[in-house]
């Protein structure tokens, strides 16, 4: 018996930047270079080649798909001779930590806004479906953030079903960063959007992972497309620390902020801290419970120095 490994052909369709370029076609750009500049993250290079080279194929690609659900939702209403409830499309956005998942959820959400159908996008993160602080430390789970056990999974789930539903109200908890906690009271009222973004570590997590759970649906299973930020993990440590480095001289010098005491820390210090915070926590993370999800992405967009995309893989 042979003791080679068996080879399998992949579920992706594989393009370089250039091939993926080519697929703009001739949708025109419809940002300016004003507005790209605010919709990059704090650590992130985005620029105008980056949004026709790479966003503008997929916003043309992200139309085609939304056309055809739209033509199939009247299929079925015509079969059943109803006036359908407004569905959203669901577009969801997995990744490590300091990928940049947030910009490209913002520009995804500006550009496909901007289609001449005037589409309504809203734009929901799942931070503010954490547990808020005081059941993570009541739960010993303050070192385990973004982890799975760390989320209201029920109540996320119960989100992404009722906007599945048709409901014409729903409403989603907000979390900020300056506190590090889930806002009280804070909620965002999401009222039938055409488009709705997911942003999240754990968008593209199932079954497999909360086996303890008794619950057997997913936010995965009520997305319709689905996006996978990669980038190699010696890259991501780098964006991860320089990022902690600018937040140490900009938002962590708010009194307010739950992190102003890393402001007075020295470059050293500051870069030890990053690390250990990165290896101990987002790095574990990634390895068990984001980096899995990988091949069950629609689309994976591969980058590498500067958040550059190198390689789009689209699921067949």
């Amino acid at each position: 018996m042979s003791n080679k490994e068996p080879s399998f052909t992949t579920p992706y369709l594989s393009f370089s930047r250039q091939q993926w370029a080519a697929l703009r076609d001739t949708v025109p750009m419809t940002l300016s270079e004003d507005e790209i500049a605010r919709l990059k993250g704090i650590n992130e290079d985005l620029s105008l080649e980056e949004v026709a080279e790479i966003y503008l194929p997929l916003s043309r690609l992200l139309n085609f798909y939304i056309n055809s659900n739209l033509r199939r939702q009247a299929v079925l209403e015509q079969f059943l001779g109803t006036n359908g409830q407004k569905i959203p499309y669901i577009i969801s956005i997995a990744g490590s930590v300091a990928v940049g998942k947030s910009t490209t959820a913002r520009v995804l959400q500006a550009l496909l806004s901007r289609w001449p159908e005037h589409r309504r996008v809203e734009l929901i993160t799942t931070d503010g479906f954490l547990h808020p602080n005081a059941v993570l430390k009541e739960r010993d789970l303050m070192k385990k953030k973004g982890f799975p056990q760390s989320y209201d999974m029920h109540r996320l789930v119960n989100f992404v079903a009722d906007l599945k539903s048709g409901a014409t109200e729903v409403t989603a908890p907000v979390y900020s960063h300056l506190i590090y906690d889930v806002i009280p009271d804070g909620d965002k009222i999401v009222q039938q959007p055409d488009i709705l973004i997911l942003e999240g570590l754990n968008v593209l997590q199932s079954g497999m992972d909360y086996p303890h759970d008794p619950h057997h649906v997913f936010v995965s299973d009520f997305v319709d497309f689905s996006i996978y930020v990669d980038a190699p993990e010696e890259l991501l440590e780098d964006w991860y620390i320089n990022r902690f480095l600018k937040f140490r001289k900009g938002a962590f010098t708010d009194p307010d902020s739950y992190f102003h005491h890393y402001a007075q820390l020295s470059e050293e210090e500051a870069v030890n801290i990053a690390t250990q915070l990165w290896k101990e926590i987002n790095w574990r993370n990634l390895k068990e419970n984001i980096l899995p999800t990988r091949e069950r992405a629609s689309l994976i967009l591969s980058k590498s120095a500067n958040h550059a995309v190198e390689k789009v893989r689209l699921r067949k």
